[in-house]
């Protein structure tokens, strides 16, 4: 009798069939050329059934691939292997999420083949060996808007039922929000106002592309982190506003990026509250929030939705058990799985790029079973 296993039905009309979303998770496993790999096909195939599922993030031009192994939707060519994308993941009945994504300044010359990185502002991030990036040119700021509206033509015409704007994790359309990585004093920056600019004109731009091109209800989200720990950074204020911001826009919802779904600000911050039930809060009700960040058991799940959240979002859980909500479903949480056996891993579906990733990078917040 979970919440959570109750369907919802956005306002353009599409039914998602729980509230469990699968977050975007970087697989590392597509071609040199951004294709899809058979490995990613079964990987997403095997997950299907979640409500919905939000695609590792595709880089929308070549200038904005973050890393090797990337997905992207930078061009024509790739729809044929995007539909096979959409196709794996809608199987089971998930809805397929295609995440847009621009790496902005977080990527590097060896990625780019020899060009360099851009941004906002002549800026690195405050990480070992970050490049200088270059500072985005009104053309360029141009090109890469009408980027993301060819990359949501491409969703759609791959059969996608969805795209995700990545406006997180220190990318671009962040790189834009923050007045870290950016300041100019153009109409692309400066005052707050300007700041909101880059991420409420692509939201804008997409969702007319969606109107032009969709021929049945097309959902456009949008996620996005609370804070920088950088100052000058985006602070809990600054993002306040910006949802407000979003909550009178064509999104059909929102998405926190967070490693701990009730935590409060990170940043001495009075008030204490869980960042997320300010935001549901200010939200209002105006648009449903995807809330995530170390939800594992059902009961997890059920709090989160019991406290306002319209979805709730699941990454690692999904990779060591893909049946999670089948399991549920049938009453067989006892056998739920919250640690991955490094022997199990190719039986679990995981591409192996994803597995060197989750050794590496990963290995102290995936729980490896001994």
């Amino acid at each position: 009798m979970y919440n959570f296993l109750q369907p919802y039905t956005f306002k353009n009309g599409s039914r998602i069939a729980n509230r469990i979303v699968m977050a975007p998770i970087t697989t590392k496993s597509s071609f040199y050329d951004g294709s899809v790999t058979i490995d990613e096909l079964k990987f997403y195939q095997r997950r299907s059934g979640v409500g919905m599922i939000i695609t590792a993030a595709a880089s929308i031009n070549d200038r904005g691939r973050g890393f090797e192994g990337q997905l992207s939707v930078a061009d024509d060519a790739l729809i044929p292997s995007l539909r096979k994308l959409a196709g794996s993941i809608k199987s089971k009945g998930s809805k397929a999420i295609l995440q847009l994504f621009s790496a902005g300044r977080m990527t590097n010359t060896q990625i780019l083949r020899g060009q360099k990185p851009q941004s906002a502002s002549a800026i690195p991030a405050l990480r070992p060996q970050a490049e200088v990036p270059e500072e985005m040119s009104e053309a360029q700021i141009e090109q890469v808007i009408d980027d993301f509206v060819q990359a949501t033509r491409r969703a759609i015409l791959a059969g996608f039922d969805g795209i995700e704007l990545q406006g997180a994790n220190t990318y671009l359309l962040q790189q834009f929000f923050s007045p870290h990585s950016n300041r100019r004093n153009d109409q692309w920056g400066g005052s707050l106002k300007k700041r909101m600019k880059l991420p409420l004109t692509v939201i804008n731009e997409t969702y007319q592309a969606i109107r032009r091109y969709a021929r049945q209800p097309f959902i456009l989200g949008y996620r996005f982190s609370p804070e920088e720990i950088e100052t000058p950074g985006i602070r809990l204020t600054d993002t306040l506003k910006l949802v407000d911001e979003l909550a009178q826009s064509p999104i059909d919802y929102l998405h926190t990026s967070l490693g701990k779904a009730w935590r409060s600000s990170i940043n001495g911050s009075v008030n204490q509250e869980p960042i997320n039930q300010q935001f549901l809060r200010r939200l209002k009700n105006k648009k449903p929030l995807i809330v995530t960040g170390g939800l594992c058991t059902p009961q997890d799940i059920e709090a989160t939705i019991k406290r306002g959240a319209t979805f709730a979002a699941m990454a690692r859980e999904l990779l060591r058990e893909p049946e999670w909500l089948l399991k549920v479903q049938n009453q067989a949480e006892a056998t739920l799985r919250y640690q991955l056996n490094l022997y199990e891993m190719d039986e679990l579906a995981l591409p192996h790029g994803l597995q060197t990733f989750l050794r590496t990078d990963f290995a102290d917040t995936m729980n490896f079973k001994d």
